[in-house]
């Protein structure tokens, strides 16, 4: 599927791909008949319980604590306009159009299942608003991660409403109602539970995770090219990846790590050059080149489990009070954010652990004790040239950095609610500092990259791998080879692009085929 073809949503689960597609490439989306079709069922109910004189949370009640007050039906209007006004309470930057979006397209589809109980015209709007190319501002901070993601998915209800302020296709910030009036979109006057049904769910911090997840498969494999490279240039040895010695630890990444760096290494003139046991009286490679499919290796199985919970959230309709089938509706406690929340953790534990490996692989090239006859910090003329010395000290404090993200959000839990919500997720805090964590590993595994492709250049006239030398190949269409020192920052941000935008990996797959 192209990258903006019309997205489907209906009842049934969206695709990972799907919501990168409509995230990151902009691809339009289409409510289904079947959508709705469930959508105008769940509503008659939602309907039919407003006419009722027995009180129902979200239709008829105020919210949160102020649940035990039922609300005039000629004031019910006005209570739907006052919840998303008064949660619309964001604060601090403002958050990426792609986590905007996601969160947008997550909501729509929870809508499309029926469980919400929003009117068919309210869900157009909201695809409405995606198909515009309008991204409601949404701040920082906000959300705890319980009964949903609350003022970021407020903030994104309220350009619904014609209120607040937006950015156009253009990246232009301007009032709502001006941006839905040049779309030719209409302010939605929002009738009974649904402000409640607009807000109550996790899907900022999953569409977050969708992302990560998406950047951090392309990461490893690069975590992969940039370990073999660093094997190749240190004149380390590829036989410790030999698929028999991994059998002996059957963890699926680790075995998928390994194969990858055996086929980026495979025809490597360097790595013949000291195969002779011989010429070659070392016995065994420092850990961080010895280990690293099994960082890699884990780091890749954690992701599969993220990816796993992401999986199910898809399959969720997540809402408060929720229609069920039967026609019946239902408080619930599906809007906690924990779930989510652990994995997010779980994966800036390991981007910062695949950092802090590539660091150390990039800091043993400097070192004239432990390069292995590379000229010290890999510089033209050492003493007067510093060559790599201080990359190496800007991936040093990147990685300080993301041990500190590491810390769990999800294990902090503030009350909210007078003591009504006690225990919140912190899922959206989780989500937020793993997206500087991604960010860290890609500007990480980038010097590792640019450091290793000069120490490649450094042992000519040996011949590196094909795989490997294609990669030395691309960076120097940007980046010069060794000499004298040069403004360094351009060079390293010329390459974080190339990491980030996937460069380096379709390189490799180029000579290898695709990648684990």
């Amino acid at each position: 599927m192209r990258d903006n073809e019309v997205v489907n949503v209906g009842p049934e689960p969206l695709s990972f791909g799907d919501v990168i597609r409509v995230a990151r490439h902009g691809a339009p989306v289409h409510l289904t008949d079947d959508a709705m079709a469930a959508i105008s069922a769940a509503r008659q109910r939602i309907d039919e319980l407003a006419e009722s004189p027995i009180p129902a949370y979200g239709v008829s009640t105020g919210f949160g604590a102020l649940a035990t007050r039922h609300i005039d039906p000629a004031l019910r209007a006005q209570l739907q306009r006052s919840l998303v006004r008064s949660h619309a309470a964001g604060s601090g930057p403002e958050v990426e159009t792609e986590v905007v979006r996601a969160l947008m397209l997550l909501r729509l589809h929870t809508l499309a299942t029926g469980h919400t109980g929003i009117r068919p015209t309210t869900a157009k709007a909201m695809a409405g608003l995606l198909n515009a190319h309008i991204t409601p501002v949404v701040h920082e901070y906000g959300s705890l991660g319980c009964s949903g993601d609350l003022a970021p998915l407020a903030h994104v209800a309220l350009t619904l409403m014609g209120e607040g302020v937006v950015r156009d296709g253009a990246g232009n910030v301007g009032p709502s109602a001006e941006a839905l009036k040049q779309a030719g979109l209409e302010p939605v006057e929002l009738a009974a539970k649904e402000g409640l049904a607009l807000i109550n769910g996790t899907d900022g911090m999953l569409g977050m995770l969708i992302l990560a997840i998406d950047d951090l498969t392309r990461l490893l494999k690069t975590a992969d090219i940039s370990a073999a490279m660093s094997v190749e240039a240190l004149l380390g040895t590829d036989r410790v990846f030999a698929p028999e010695l991994q059998a002996l630890r059957p963890q699926p990444g680790q075995a998928l790590a390994a194969s990858n760096m055996v086929r980026i290494l495979q025809d490597s003139g360097i790595m013949e050059s000291h195969r002779d046991p011989n010429a070659c009286t070392r016995v065994q490679d420092a850990y961080s080149l010895r280990c690293a499919p099994q960082v890699a290796g884990a780091a890749r199985d954690t992701v599969a489990h993220a990816a796993n919970v992401a999986t199910w959230e898809l399959a969720s309709a997540v809402d408060n009070p929720a229609v069920l089938a039967d026609g019946r509706v239902e408080s619930n406690g599906n809007f906690h954010g924990a779930p989510v929340a652990y994995v997010l953790d779980f994966l800036a534990i390991v981007a910062a652990d695949v950092a802090s490996m590539s660091e150390r692989r990039t800091d043993r090239f400097l070192d004239v004790a432990r390069n292995h006859g590379l000229p010290a910090f890999l510089a033209d003329d050492p003493g007067v040239d510093s060559g790599h010395m201080i990359a190496q000290y800007t991936q040093a404090a990147i990685v300080s950095e993301m041990k500190r993200l590491a810390a769990p959000a999800s294990v902090d839990s503030i009350p909210s609610s007078a003591m009504q919500e006690d225990h919140v997720s912190m899922g959206w805090s989780a989500a937020r500092k793993l997206r500087r964590s991604v960010d860290g590993l890609t500007r990480v595994l980038a010097i590792e990259v640019l450091t290793a492709a000069r120490a490649i250049d450094l042992r000519a006239p040996l011949r590196p791998a094909p795989a490997t030398g294609a990669v030395v190949g691309a960076l120097r269409e940007s980046v010069a080879g060794p000499g004298p020192d040069r403004f360094l920052a351009p060079e390293i941000e010329s390459v974080v692009r190339l990491v980030a935008d996937g460069s380096v990996v379709s390189t490799v797959e180029s000579v290898t085929g695709p990648l684990a």
